[in-house]
Parts: structure tokens; sequence; C-alpha cells
């Protein structure tokens, strides 16, 4: 839980973090640390005992057994301590937002990070490579001939797609005509469709063929810049797990003069006039003007929308189909399972320092649609086979009622079923909106005048692009 004021009041704003659910805690962390390097005064207050709890990265091994009530683990797995689960993994676009928060913010300096090397999508009960590339096309088996060189007219199309020059429209307007206007205009099969929109434009659903197509050509160039960046996939992944991102940016919190209180409970938030006015924690009231915390704080101010399955796998093996990736992403497409919603699978390795030599984790989830959740992701799980063991969650996905605008209580969204972080980054943005009252400008944290606009989404002329992360090949040894 975070509370948050300027730095010339007397009450800070405070973040509050919650053990029991580990996944949300990505919005507080990282808002108790832009506001900070804002010129706010923070106070971020967690139950646990150190920085952002048991949450991200659960270490050692033991203690994922335990969580789960599961006897083990045997010698098999290896020493427990070189083990650090993510219960929610998720994967960073490398020209994505959260990358953006990352550079602007010169939290990079406390992470390090690795590419993960595969991005694929299910199709036919095998997995293949995403294709998002000329060259990548031509060698794809998810497309005849023809459809290649239909793809490969709508990929250029796509690629060179400029809101502002009305040339590269080819007559279609981005604001008025859907998206399945555009594959119509290109003459794109269902099956080319479905990887474009699913596996590159990285849509959960298919309500977006009926939307302008302008947010469609900004992912798939989003995606496209991100895979340029690094060339193996579009996507990032930290060493040790993401509990090193959430502890960076509580770094960058006290960097600034933000407080952290570790180890404290929430007894009660207190409210006056309507208006939240402090947090009480073992009898001594902390106050504040503002409060960011997770939905299990303020159950009466959220509501499930959803219940999602993740099921937690640890194998001895690479994927099948992968060319034995030690890190990658799969979707599964709905329309490949008659489903509504799409089934994600994250997998990271020892390569990434999660794990001993040769030991994987692999995480499947989907948003549930059924009476019998382990069903629906069991076309997942048969990629993974032999499990050596797994680990099965269920929980709701929280939204909170309103805007917070009038309590200053300001509620993050859970975690979704997708294993990358555009929705908890547009959940940020949209936070930060809602108390600030203004949209989130990452270059005044360093004082800097270009780098990427962040209405337009376009890189100033006058000023050249961030450096890259510190994507790292090999261990570093920081432990």
């Amino acid at each position: 839980m975070c509370t948050v004021c300027p730095l010339v009041s007397t009450a800070p704003c405070l973040c509050v973090s919650h053990p029991s659910r580990p996944p949300v805690l990505l919005q507080e962390c990282i808002l108790s640390g832009i506001l900070s390097a804002n010129g706010k005064r923070v106070l971020h207050i967690d139950r646990n005992p150190y920085y952002g709890g048991e949450s991200a990265s659960i270490s050692p091994l033991e203690e994922l057994y335990k969580k789960f009530n599961v006897p083990g683990p045997g010698k098999a797995m290896g020493q427990g301590r070189h083990w650090s689960v993510d219960l929610v993994p998720k994967f960073l676009l490398a020209s994505g937002p959260l990358v953006q928060m990352l550079l602007y913010t010169e939290v990079t300096r406390y992470l390090d990070f690795k590419v993960v090397e595969g991005s694929f999508v299910y199709r036919g009960g095998r997995v293949h490579r995403v294709p998002c590339t000329e060259a990548q096309a031509q060698a794809s088996d998810l497309m005849g001939r023809f459809d290649k060189r239909r793809f490969r007219k709508f990929l250029l199309f796509a690629l060179n797609f400029d809101e502002s020059d009305r040339r590269r429209h080819h007559e279609l307007d981005p604001q008025r005509r859907t998206a399945r206007d555009v594959f119509r205009h290109f003459d794109l099969g269902s099956e080319v469709v479905e990887f474009v929109g699913h596996a590159v434009a990285l849509h959960s659903s298919d309500e977006y063929l009926e939307q302008p197509f302008l947010q469609t050509m900004r992912r798939i160039q989003l995606y496209a810049e991100s895979q340029d960046r690094y060339g193996h996939s579009p996507y990032l992944y930290p060493l040790y797990g993401l509990g090193e991102l959430l502890q960076a940016f509580g770094r960058l919190s006290t960097d600034h003069g933000g407080g952290y209180l570790l180890n404290h409970p929430v007894e009660d938030i207190v409210m006056e006039s309507g208006k939240v006015a402090g947090v009480k924690s073992e009898g001594r009231v902390f106050r504040c003007k503002q409060l960011i915390c997770e939905p299990s704080y303020v159950p009466e101010r959220v509501r499930s929308a959803a219940r999602l399955i993740r099921v937690v796998c640890l194998l001895n093996h690479p994927i099948r189909d992968t060319e034995d990736a030690k890190s990658c992403y799969i979707i599964i497409p709905q329309t490949q399972l008659r489903r509504k919603s799409d089934i994600y699978i994250c997998m990271v390795s020892y390569a990434h320092n999660i794990a001993p030599e040769g030991k994987y984790v692999a995480v499947v989830s989907t948003t549930v649609e059924t009476s019998n959740p382990e069903r629906e992701v069991q076309p997942g799980l048969e990629l993974l086979e032999p499990i050596v063991q797994k680990f099965v969650s269920i929980t709701s996905f929280f939204v909170p009622l309103d805007d917070g605008r009038r309590s200053q209580i300001f509620v993050s969204r859970s975690y979704d079923a997708s294993a990358h972080f555009e929705t908890e980054c547009e959940d940020i943005r949209d936070m930060y909106r809602r108390m600030m009252g203004s949209e989130l400008s990452l270059r005044g944290l360093r004082g800097e005048q270009g780098g990427r606009d962040e209405a337009s989404g376009q890189r100033s002329a006058q000023q050249p692009p961030p450096s890259d992360l510190p994507a790292c090949s090999a261990s570093c040894g920081r432990r």
C-alpha cells in the first residue's frame, strides 16, 4: 500500500502490498518509485519482512512446495536455494511501456535482463515460431505460398503505417475502418488473421476485429520494434526473476526519499469526510492524502470480473518444437480450441538464473470459462509433458468499482492471464492520471526533453532514443 503527498505536505502517500496475493504488486511498486522520483513523499507499507513480499519470486524451492501443500521436493530437483519461482511470470516487450519506465527512471542500474529465446503460436497440435519479418515469413510453416505473399504486403503496410501520413493509409481511414476491413483489404486468410491478431498484436480476444484498426497497427509496430532490438524475440526477462524488478522500483523510491515499513500489518484505513486520511498499523496512524492499494485491502471497493487459472510446472527439459529454447512464450489462440480466451505459456529456466542447471519452469494460464478449469488448460499442459511437478492455483480477477477520485483511494487491477505486462502498464498510466490529473510523463524524472512523446507514442526528433536495456547473455553474479 502506498500513500502519496507533495513534498511540502506533512502527510505522505501510502502504498500497501498484500503478502497473500503476490501477483498484485507491480503497480504499487512502480507507482511508489515514480511518484517519489516526481517529488512526492511516499510511504510503502508491506506486511512482509522484505521488499515486495514473497510475491513475484518464491525461494527456496521448499517454500513453493509448502505453499501448495505438496510433499517434497526430491533430491533430483537440486538445492532449493538455487530456485526462484515466479507464480505469475510475465515478459517485458523490449520497446514496451514498462521498459520505457525502466529506462527513464534509470532503474536499469539495479537490474540485469536476458532476451527470451523465442515467441511461438499454437496451431494444429504443435507450436510454430511467430513470423514478424519478411525473412521469417518466407521460412514459416504457418502459411502457404500465396498466403506468404499476401502477408508480406500486409506486413509492409503495417510496419510503414503512419497515422499522420494519409499516403500510407491505402485509402483506409484508421479511425473508422476496422481491423477486419484491413485484413479483407489484403485478402488475409483466417489462419493468418489468427496469429497476427493474437501472437503479434497481442489482442486477448477477437473484439478488436470490429474496432478501428489504428490500435492494431500500433501493436504490430511495437512487437516488430521490440523484436528488432535484440533479434531472437520481442521479450525480455530479468535475471533471478520478477522479484528483482519489484525491489528495483523499491530502491528507486528510497533513493528519492521514499520510506518503507516492512513487516507491518495494516489494521484499518482511516476515513474523514469520505476521503482517506491515513492508515493504521500496529496502533499508529500514518496520515496521508492519497492511498494506492491492491484489491484485498478494500474488498468492498472491488468486484470479481473473472476467474483465472495458473499452473506452475517444473520441468527437466525444454518444450518440444521450440528449437530447444531455454525460454519462450507460447500463445494458444482461442479459436484453436473453440474458446473465448487465449491460453498462455511462459517458460524460463536456468538460463535466467531461476533454477539449477538443466531445470525449467513453465506456467500455463488462461481465463476460466467452465466448471472444470484444469481441463481447460490441458492442451497447454500436454505441450510440456513430461512434467516433474505442477502446482495449480485458481484466483479471481478483481477490478475497482470506481475511479477513486472521490475517496482518493486508488485500487489496482489484478494481474490478467496474459504473460506480458502491457495491461498492467495501462493500469499504471490510468491510476497515475486519476491521481495526479495529468498524463504520466517519464521524461521529467531525469530532466530530459527528448525521448518518446507520451501522448502520441512518437519519438521526439530533437533527442536520440534512450540506450537499450543491459540485456545479459550470462550470469552477472550479483548475488
